[in-house]
């Protein structure tokens, strides 16, 4: 995603992101769902053209409320293809889920009860617990381990729930405003590890996630405080379910530092909840926020089938100037 110049305000302590120009159509109004990130775009068919006007106005709204969404539409995979490409390039996933369509590489789609059912010899439940076995640690921005994460990604639910599985967002660039002076200039300069499997209690024994883990991690170091590539903003780059560790600090340290963080980062006033229906669609900036998908409707026996398209992204810089750095497999570009 890319779009012209603006300015970063201070008020307080607090920087919020506003355009230089704010883009209007008439007949399409951006409605704000919570008074820190979100907004509910109104008027715009994703499935027809959109003339550049909209696309504009869709991407500054992105980039003002980190997530945007959109409900009742009529999306099938060319046109959710097509609509993520009015605002870069989509990504190609090298291994997708079994459930994703074959003649559109560019959709992963994902089947909560069946995709984690069985995977790695694990039932849902038990997959669920050795992966999230912390309040925090379900909190993620998708594919942060790699040195290049994607810019943004597009998600659209197909089959819901009647009730439960909401997303949760926390804006990350709010997070880093609301700490205090001394703290953001203690975290300004420090990078940190981030690791496929942080967390993860293996089973005893013969672990085929673990297995899965070694032939194919991917850790990159990237800097705790990133700088927006274009709204300017400071961003507090921390998530529970990738973070190893804080760079240079001892393990108690980083530890208690990173939890702080992460809690930070998900204080209520900073996040927002969505409640999908069939046709609900989400595009939200990879960036500046981290999400956390549910895991409350399991019991009520309903599938929730959702499709995904990320956007390619580039390689983080810190408030020094410094670039994220690859660790062990990944290369910025190669999927």
């Amino acid at each position: 995603m890319t779009t012209h110049r603006a300015t970063a305000e201070r008020a307080e302590g607090m920087e919020a992101w506003v355009p230089d120009v704010e883009v209007k159509v008439p007949g399409v109004e951006v409605r704000p769902a919570a008074g820190h990130i979100g907004a509910e775009i109104t008027g715009v068919d994703l499935a027809g053209p959109l003339d550049d006007a909209v696309v504009a106005l869709i991407r500054q709204a992105v980039l003002r409320w980190k997530v945007v969404f959109f409900r009742g539409q009529d999306l099938d995979h060319a046109g959710h293809v097509a609509f993520a490409r009015r605002f870069g390039e989509p990504v190609v996933l090298p291994r997708r889920g079994p459930h994703s369509p074959p003649d559109f590489p560019e959709v992963e789609t994902t089947a909560d009860r069946l995709e984690l059912a069985g995977r790695y010899g694990m039932e849902r439940d038990e997959w669920l617990h050795r992966r999230r076995h912390t309040l925090l640690r379900g909190w993620h921005c998708d594919y942060g381990t790699r040195v290049d994460p994607p810019a943004a990604t597009v998600l659209r639910a197909d089959a819901v729930p009647p009730y439960g599985g909401d997303t949760t967002w926390a804006n990350l660039a709010a997070a880093y405003a609301g700490l205090s002076a001394p703290v953001r200039a203690f975290v300004d300069g420090l990078r940190a590890e981030h690791r496929l499997g942080v967390g993860y209690q293996p089973r005893p024994g013969d672990d085929a996630y673990v297995r899965h883990l070694l032939d194919h991690q991917v850790v990159s170091e990237h800097p705790l405080v990133l700088v927006h590539p274009e709204t300017g903003e400071r961003v507090l780059f921390v998530n529970g379910y990738y973070v190893e560790e804080i760079v240079g600090l001892s393990r108690p340290e980083s530890t208690a530092i990173l939890e702080m963080l992460v809690e930070q980062a998900v204080r209520p006033e900073y996040t927002v909840r969505f409640r999908w229906e069939p046709g609900s669609v989400a595009f939200w900036d990879n960036r500046s926020t981290i999400h956390l998908a549910p895991s409350d409707h399991a019991h009520l026996g309903h599938s929730r089938i959702m499709h995904r398209v990320m956007l390619a992204g580039d390689v983080p810089v810190g408030v020094d100037g410094r670039r994220s750095e690859a660790v062990v497999g990944t290369e910025p570009g190669r999927w």
